[in-house]
């Protein structure tokens, strides 16, 4: 018996949703806005799935447009309604690490759109430069460029959130250049 269509589709997003939500919640810096965010992007993708599946780099890809949508999001007016009276009082005992990584989504909505999505690809999404370049549509050169100056950002910003001195290097935005 043959597989429907869909099932490729299906397939591919079963293994990658919870990285893709990942991603998105570190574009974001909220999981509902990531919720949406990765929903906008498979709605995407299943309309152009013929094409997409074709692709040299389909996680690239994928990540494209994931990081288009954060942008082209960023850019409508729909992200500055806000559509209660007030922000809802969320208690929570947060533990070491919710603490922790509420720290670093801080640190990365300090960072210009660009070099957030740099940061997120590279280091969380785990893409090479050259993945990375593909599926931003930019020179190796400036990812590299790009993800320096973002990761110097980060150390100033998370070394001063600390108390220490900003040349201690987080744990959390470090790894080798590839």
């Amino acid at each position: 018996m043959t597989k429907p269509p869909e099932y490729d589709f299906v397939e591919y997003v079963s293994g990658r949703l919870a990285r893709l939500h990942r991603a998105a919640y570190f574009l974001c810096g909220d999981e509902h806005r990531a919720d949406d965010l990765v929903q906008s992007t498979l709605v995407s993708l299943y309309g152009s799935w013929a094409r997409a599946r074709r692709a040299d780099n389909l996680d690239g890809y994928v990540h494209r447009i994931l990081v288009r949508r954060f942008i082209d999001e960023k850019r409508s007016a729909w992200s500055r309604v806000l559509l209660r009276d007030r922000l809802p009082d969320i208690v929570e005992t947060p533990d070491e690490t919710h603490v922790e990584r509420a720290t670093i989504v801080a640190a990365l909505r300090t960072l210009p759109a660009g070099q957030r999505a740099i940061i997120v690809l590279r280091y969380y999404s785990d893409l090479s430069v050259e993945q990375t370049a593909a599926a931003l549509g930019c020179s190796t050169g400036n990812v590299k460029s790009q993800c320096a100056r973002g990761l110097a950002a980060l150390r100033t910003h998370l070394g001063a959130a600390s108390g220490s001195p900003s040349t201690r290097r987080p744990t959390a935005v470090t790894a080798n250049t590839r």
